[in-house]
């Protein structure tokens, strides 16, 4: 299983079968095999997290199939109407073809978090699904926020997972780490992205000097500093990518 992060919470996830495109919005691609299907997944509406125009982008690479997995709350007018979509709303099960089952659980903002087990691996990518604790808010909307995300994320307790996409929000302060930290805690995965870190990858490097214990487990999604090497998930190397992706085998 190949992993590409694009940018902000744009992942490329590559079997032997399927190729899946978690919450694209902006950032080049590799190069995709047109024979390949890719299936896109959006976790909820938010511009940040879904640009309809991926498909014609994926069209223009010369992907023959493709079809879509999007939330609910993502509208009619901004649903391709020449691509098969299967609508998603929270706690669902669906069966998208041997050996490969995707499962959502609800966002403590927008739309839902993806759980997708493959033939070759799990991979979680949580959208939105975060503990959105901020500074300055009362204490007890924290307090539910907190409650709201850890009750979710138990949901996950025992749950083997190769990859998992993960906010760590600069912009949350003092706060930035709490999802990250309890979903590590809680659940664990061989391999942990960071992500939705509005292009401060600083944050991550923050993260791993406040918590070195988890270093061989965080995957750099981007690089600290111009010319840096991707790391590789375990058992994996390197691979190069254009422009601004960063590959790893899992």
């Amino acid at each position: 299983m190949r992993v590409t992060y694009v940018h902000h919470s744009g992942f490329l996830i590559e079997t032997a079968a399927r190729a899946y495109l978690f919450d694209y919005v902006s950032g080049a691609l590799p190069p995709l095999r047109a024979e390949r299907p890719v299936v896109v997944l959006a976790s909820h509406a938010h511009r940040d997290h879904y640009d309809p125009g991926v498909f014609a982008l994926l069209r223009s690479r010369g992907v023959r199939q493709i079809c879509a997995v999007l939330s609910r709350d993502i509208p009619a007018m901004r649903r391709p109407s020449d691509v098969p979509v299967l609508r998603v709303g929270p706690r669902e099960t669906h069966e998208l073809g041997p050996g490969t089952r995707l499962e959502t659980l609800r966002s403590t903002d927008r739309g839902v978090a993806f759980l997708l087990t493959t033939e070759e691996g799990v991979v979680y990518h949580a959208g939105d699904l975060n503990d959105w604790t901020w500074d300055g808010e009362p204490e007890a909307d924290n307090r539910r926020m907190r409650e709201r995300y850890r009750r979710e994320i138990d949901r996950l307790r025992g749950r083997r997972i190769d990859v998992a996409c993960v906010p760590l929000d600069p912009r949350q302060e003092a706060h930035e780490a709490d999802g990250l930290l309890y979903f590590l805690e809680a659940v664990g995965a061989a391999a942990v992205y960071p992500m939705h870190d509005w292009d401060q990858p600083a944050v991550i490097a923050r993260f791993l000097q406040a918590h070195p214990q988890y270093a061989g487990v965080i995957r750099r999604s981007q690089n600290d500093a111009p010319g840096g090497a991707p790391d590789a998930a375990p058992g994996g190397a390197p691979d190069a990518a254009p422009d601004d992706t960063e590959a790893t085998e899992a």
